[in-house]
C-alpha cells in the first residue's frame, strides 16, 4: 500500500513560538487517518503546511507522491479540502454552489448523487444560509468530493457534522464515508468527537504542543493508556485530563 501523505521534519513557528515541531507523518492510501489534539495543539497548522497554504519553516511534504509547493495545480484536481466555512453569496442555492464549484474541475463527480449520499438531496433548491449547521457541514464535504479526489482533508468536520442528528442519521454519514474509503479514497480528518473517531479511523496521531505523543490504532491507544474507553485513553495520552 502506497503513502497518500508523507511528511518529514515538518516545523512551523510564529513569533518564536513553535506550533508544529519536527513532525514526521505517513498516511497509507485508502485509509481514514485522524489527527487529534486539544485546541492549539497544531492540527490546523499541520494541515495548512501540508497543503502548502502556509509555508513550513522546515520539512518535506508529499501528497499523492507530489510536492504541494511545486505541483499545486495538479494537486488541486486530485485533493479535496473541507473547511468550517466557505465564502459564497448569502442567497446562493445549494444547487448553484455545487454547479459553480464543479465547474472548476476537469471531471467532477455528480453532485446530485453526493448530496443524496450525504442526506441533503432534498435541500438542493434551498439557500445555503437556510441549512442547519450539520447540513452545511455535509454540503462542504460534498464540495470537497467534487474533484473525485484521491485524498480529502476534513478539518474538524465531525464537530458540526452530526450535531442534532439521531443515531440512524449519524451512522448513515459514517457509512457514506466508509463506502468512499472502500473505493480507494484516503480521508484525513481532525475531530473532538471520540466516538466517531473510534468508528471511522484506521489509525490516529495525537498531538500536544505540535509534537506527537501517540501514533497507532484506537485499540493500541486504549492498551497503551490502560483505559477501556477511547475517550479516557485520549484524555490520558494527550494530558488533557491533567490540564483541565
Amino acid at each position: 500500500m502506497s503513502d497518500a501523505i508523507f511528511a518529514q521534519g515538518l516545523t512551523k513557528a510564529y513569533d518564536g513560538k513553535t506550533v508544529v515541531d519536527h513532525l514526521d507523518l505517513t498516511v497509507k492510501s485508502g485509509t481514514v487517518f485522524g489527527l487529534l489534539g486539544a485546541n492549539g495543539a497544531g492540527k490546523s497548522t499541520t494541515i495548512e503546511c501540508m497543503l502548502g497554504t502556509k509555508q513550513a519553516d522546515t520539512g518535506t511534504v508529499r501528497l499523492l507522491g507530489q510536492a504541494p509547493e511545486k505541483h499545486r495545480r495538479q494537486l488541486f484536481q486530485r485533493i479535496g479540502v473541507q473547511f468550517q466555512e466557505g465564502n459564497y453569496h448569502p442567497e446562493i442555492k445549494v444547487s448553484e454552489l455545487c454547479e459553480e464549484t464543479a465547474s472548476l474541475y476537469r471531471s467532477p463527480a455528480d453532485w446530485r448523487k453526493l448530496c443524496q449520499q450525504f442526506g441533503i438531496g432534498g435541500k438542493c433548491g434551498a439557500a445555503v444560509k437556510s441549512l442547519s449547521g450539520g447540513e452545511r457541514q455535509r454540503l462542504f464535504i460534498v464540495l470537497a468530493l467534487l474533484p473525485r479526489p484521491g485524498l480529502v482533508f476534513l478539518d474538524e468536520f465531525l464537530d458540526e457534522l452530526t450535531t442534532g442528528l439521531d443515531a440512524k442519521a449519524r451512522r448513515g454519514v459514517w457509512k457514506a464515508l466508509g463506502s468512499l474509503k472502500e473505493q480507494g479514497l484516503t480521508i484525513f480528518l481532525t475531530s473532538h468527537f471520540m466516538d466517531e473517531v473510534e468508528a471511522l479511523c484506521d489509525e490516529i496521531c495525537i498531538l500536544k504542543k505540535g509534537t506527537p505523543v501517540f501514533r497507532g490504532t484506537v485499540a493500541q491507544a486504549k492498551a497503551t493508556s490502560g483505559c477501556e474507553r477511547f475517550e479516557d485513553a485520549y484524555l490520558r495520552l494527550s494530558d488533557e485530563e491533567v490540564d483541565a
